[in-house]
């Protein structure tokens, strides 16, 4: 890939060479829907990237080039110069949210790719952001803004230039994802903690259903807002000050699918810590006890699966594998399963055989490799 993008760099805007930079997709491996209510998440970074040349043009014009989705854009710095383009949006966004907080940010040229599947939960939007946010202050501020506001910068861009009301897991996995390790993230103090992750005798596999169903709603920012009225109702700032008991006292005054949308998300808060503490005892039976939770949870609770990824779920309960679960936003997209290494081989056939017969398509298999987050390459 980088070979490819330096290529195209080269005929698209000539010598010299721009600086190589590169921030990756995630996993997440419990805490699903938590972050944006001030709760633990546990991520990491993995081997699937957004790739970018940059280098600066001495103008006030940003050149952009698409490899995949094969399209240029310019747009100026100003907050009228905004490019129509979904995509260009986030970089455009990237590069406001630097100026507003004091940053600089000049013209450049670049061209960028990935290979962080598109649809499957694995945060290809973060990616991009968190490139940018990355290059941008080595660029031109000589990394003066710290880590962490480049993954508020992301979430920024994402509220004020693309409509979605995200927490900051994403980004921030994209950020300071470090190789062999996954990270709890307190969503609510920014405090952070890396756990050490290469399981023996397990796999980590996505299987990607290859399906995104699109809603007429923003369900996402629904069931942020369900989440809201509750904490409301409740007295506190989020549902993370919450438990089931405090839930449980105010059940006649909230709707049920608002109970139901807070019963996950409490539910799940404690699921994290849990899975962490079975972790530093090497217990992956309580990991993948943990997991299949969360799925029924974000089925049947929080609504966000599909029939897609319910017949995966139950697939891979049926084959024996430790642990299983949607991942990411829902209604489409990836299941996440933890595989002993032996029965790797007859749950992928069984996965991909069994929802081809019942489905049409076979799915997508992509082994995780845990790696480090946003980095210059060269």
């Amino acid at each position: 890939m980088q070979e490819k993008i330096s290529r195209i760099f080269k005929e698209k805007f000539g010598e010299p060479a721009g600086n190589i930079y590169a921030s990756a997709g995630r996993i997440n491996l419990i805490g699903e829907h938590t972050d944006y209510n001030g709760g633990f998440v546990f991520p990491g970074a993995i081997d699937k990237v957004i790739m970018a040349e940059i280098r600066p043009n001495d103008t006030d014009t940003v050149r952009v080039y698409s490899i995949d989705i094969e399209e240029y854009v310019e747009f100026g710095l100003r907050e009228e110069d905004a490019p129509s383009q979904s995509w260009a949006r986030y970089i455009f966004g990237i590069c406001r949210e630097i100026i507003k907080r004091g940053g600089t940010v000049r013209g450049f040229d670049t061209v960028f790719a990935g290979n962080v599947p598109l649809g499957a939960g694995l945060s290809s939007s973060a990616a991009l952001e968190s490139c940018f946010a990355f290059a941008l202050n080595d660029l031109f501020n000589d990394n003066k803004i710290d880590k962490f506001e480049l993954v508020l910068i992301g979430q920024a861009t994402e509220h004020n230039y693309c409509g979605v009301n995200c927490g900051i897991m994403d980004q921030f996995a994209s950020v300071f994802g470090k190789k062999d390790n996954l990270m709890r993230l307190d969503c609510r103090s920014r405090e952070y903690e890396y756990f050490p992750f290469h399981p023996k005798g397990y796999k980590l596999v996505l299987v990607d259903s290859r399906v995104k169903h699109e809603l007429a709603d923003s369900p996402y920012n629904k069931r942020r807002e369900s989440c809201e009225r509750v904490a409301r109702a409740l007295g506190v700032e989020t549902l993370r000050d919450a438990d089931m008991d405090m839930l449980l006292n105010v059940k006649d005054k909230i709707s049920d699918e608002d109970f139901n949308r807070a019963k996950f998300v409490i539910e799940e808060k404690e699921r994290v810590l849990a899975v962490c503490d079975a972790l530093l005892r090497d217990d992956y039976d309580t990991v993948g006890e943990k997991m299949y939770e969360t799925h029924q949870g974000l089925s049947k609770d929080y609504e966000v699966s599909c029939e897609e990824l319910d017949y995966l779920n139950d697939v891979a309960r049926e084959c024996g594998v430790t642990g299983s679960r949607i991942m990411g936003g829902g209604f489409g997209g990836c299941t996440i399963n933890l595989v002993k290494d032996d029965l790797y081989d007859h749950f992928i056939k069984e996965a991909t055989d069994r929802f081809e017969a019942k489905y049409g398509h076979k799915p997508q298999i992509y082994d995780v490799i845990i790696s480090d987050g946003a980095r210059r390459i060269s």
